[in-house]
């Protein structure tokens, strides 16, 4: 059976998540966004709420770096580390942070997609877009099905 991707933003700037769902909406993507100001709430999200994507679904993370508990790429290690229904689980960086060796550690780490802030709407809306083709053509193997 098919879930719809649930958006999950982890973003502790207000603003600036008002402005990233507001540029998601214009796009034409009607998902549901989960929001989290920070890291903790984030992760039991993501790794143990029943309606979370690790027992109910697909997600799509948008993932701020600076967060005011934890730092983003110990998220996305967290994310991708282990082997489980997050590890595939496509996370798009969106940050302010544009040295060359944070971005090149995101995709290390397995981020999808890293946009620096101030961020070109246009372009964010199309890689949303295309991870969302992309979600709606793959299917991800069952839970129960793993050995």
């Amino acid at each position: 059976m098919t879930h719809p991707v649930t958006i999950v933003m982890i973003e502790d700037d207000e603003g600036h998540a008002r402005l990233i769902e507001k540029n998601i909406r214009r796009a034409g993507i009607n998902n549901q966004i989960r929001h989290f100001l920070d890291g903790t709430s984030a992760l039991a999200f993501l790794e143990s709420a029943a309606d979370g994507p690790s027992l109910n679904g697909p997600a799509l993370i948008l993932l701020d770096l600076n967060l005011p508990d934890m730092s983003g790429t110990d998220i996305l290690v967290r994310i991708k580390r282990e082997e489980g229904p997050l590890k595939r689980t496509p996370v798009v960086v969106l940050t302010t942070t544009d040295d060359k060796v944070e971005i090149q550690r995101c995709y290390d780490l397995g981020c999808n997609v890293y946009i620096t802030k101030p961020v070109n709407y246009e372009a964010f809306a199309q890689a949303i877009r295309q991870l969302g083709l992309f979600l709606s053509v793959i299917q991800v193997p069952d839970i129960d099905g793993a050995a």
